[in-house]
């Protein structure tokens, strides 16, 4: 039995954001794949976001373009990032890279990606992989990597997706992807987003609404975002799934570790929301079988402190509503925008739309009982 955990990683954002200036104690996606204690690919795998002019390329399991700044934008290149994980559960990829053009070898250097010893034929340039008297491609590795560590079989018993921003709707797709699929449909899945947010003009129905293989869904939503263009998604779930949507104060990048006072940029202020929502991310992935070293396992003591401390910061959390990630905000609206289902609505119409077996209503995550459904 395998539990495969994927870490869908936000616009913009790599692998490599444990290290980034903005996270005063790493970015959360990256962060948590890095603590992951199994085996690459056979047990989890991450996954960079759209905008990141495909830093990853040379490794995927299906082959993607580099659309820069259309990732950015639209998020071109995350349906190719979700066939890729489709690809990586099925043990099997439906490309291969052989060759590395000199731009894309140049880029993947100029980025800090590592690069063996290449051999340069007119104006392309050519990598192998190779081991004793064995030449393979990255892809081939993987795939016997996937083939000899996971347990019972190539397809794994059980998937966890981890998403912040457009990686957080990535979950979405790929949930919905494996559904589409007669052999990986009755995989249980189980989702833990962070303000999914697929912006403008993405909210067909294949990211605002999902199936019976997901068993159990935690949302954890920007409450003080205003910025253009970053309305987030409340998924519509099937009947059945264990759904859990709390509203966090802070903005889009604060949830994920950023603790600017502005939510962008500048010194450590404002960390309690990022210090919750990756306690409770680690919670539920271990509670979901994701084996993970050095968590936070916070107490209750620690929540209720770091809550009190959010109260306190009220006033600093309102006035983030008057920053933008895009210059232009949304401060007409008292609340924020949210896509429950196809539909936008205020957040505070969300209440009484998401239930929880054990609760029957969404509570607010400053009401620390709350939290006791997650563990």
């Amino acid at each position: 039995m395998t539990t495969l955990t994927v870490f869908f990683c936000g616009t913009g954002s790599t692998r490599f954001d444990t290290n980034n200036p903005n996270y005063w104690n790493g970015e959360l996606v990256s962060t948590l794949a890095s603590h992951h204690s199994g085996r690459e690919f056979a047990e989890w795998v991450i996954v960079d976001g759209p905008g990141t002019s495909n830093l990853q390329t040379d490794e995927l399991f299906t082959e993607s373009g580099d659309y820069a700044l259309s990732g950015t934008l639209f998020g071109k290149g995350w349906e190719e990032n979700v066939q890729h994980a489709v690809n990586i559960i099925k043990g099997q990829c439906d490309w291969q890279r052989e060759q590395l053009t000199e731009a894309e070898y140049n880029r993947l250097k100029a980025a800090g990606i590592p690069i063996e010893d290449v051999k340069i034929e007119g104006s392309w340039m050519w990598r192998k992989y190779n081991y004793g008297k064995r030449s393979v491609t990255q892809q081939k590795l993987q795939e016997q990597i996937i083939k000899t560590f996971r347990k019972d079989g190539v397809i794994p018993t059980q998937v966890n997706l981890v998403g912040w921003s457009r990686g957080g709707v990535s979950c979405h797709m790929l949930a919905n992807a494996l559904y589409a699929d007669d052999a990986l449909k009755n995989i249980p899945v189980r989702i833990f987003a962070i303000d999914p947010v697929p912006g403008i003009g993405n909210f067909q129905e294949h990211r605002v609404k999902l199936n019976a293989n997901v068993k159990e869904y935690v949302g954890f939503y920007a409450r003080n975002e205003r910025s253009k263009g970053f309305s987030c998604v409340i998924p519509q779930t099937a009947t059945g799934t264990r759904t859990s949507v709390f509203p966090m104060p802070g903005r889009h990048a604060t949830l994920v570790g950023n603790a600017a006072v502005d939510g962008d940029r500048g010194p450590n202020v404002l960390a309690e929301p990022g210090l919750i929502v990756r306690h409770f991310a680690e919670v539920c992935l271990q509670r979901w079988g994701t084996p993970l070293s050095k968590t936070l396992n916070l107490s209750d003591a620690d929540l209720r402190q770091h809550t009190d401390a959010i109260v306190r910061a009220a006033a600093k959390y309102q006035a983030m509503e008057k920053c933008s990630y895009t210059y232009f905000t949304e401060l007409d609206q008292d609340e924020r925008c949210v896509s429950l289902g196809s539909k936008g609505v205020p957040f505070s119409a969300v209440k009484g739309s998401i239930y929880t077996p054990e609760t029957g209503l969404t509570t607010s995550v400053l009401d620390t009982a709350a939290y006791k459904n997650l563990g």
